[in-house]
């Protein structure tokens, strides 16, 4: 199964090749926005992203973003996914 996190855009890590900073429920990580970039990246900053293996696949209201987050929660399949992303940024420390 495919599954879209929700994450909040921080900052613009590398505008040059469309990079920024994601925070998904404490846990920080690189992703690519280039699916959700627009003229302005900066405007992207505090804007609420699903998030795929490390690319911003679509902008969502915060709303949508805790609604989604407790859903998963619900499911379990939250935990595991951060647990995922916070192995694989130790392993590239």
């Amino acid at each position: 199964m495919c599954l879209g996190i929700p994450g909040r855009i921080t900052a613009i890590t590398d505008p040059a090749r469309l990079m920024a900073m994601a925070e998904v429920s404490g846990v920080r990580r690189e992703v690519n926005v280039a699916c959700v970039a627009g003229n302005d990246l900066d405007a992207l900053v505090s804007q609420w992203a699903l998030i795929h293996v490390g690319f911003a696949m679509s902008l969502i209201d915060e709303d949508e973003a805790a609604k989604t987050l407790e859903a998963l929660r619900d499911l379990g399949e939250a935990q595991e996914t951060l647990e995922q992303m916070a192995l694989s940024q130790e392993a590239l420390a």
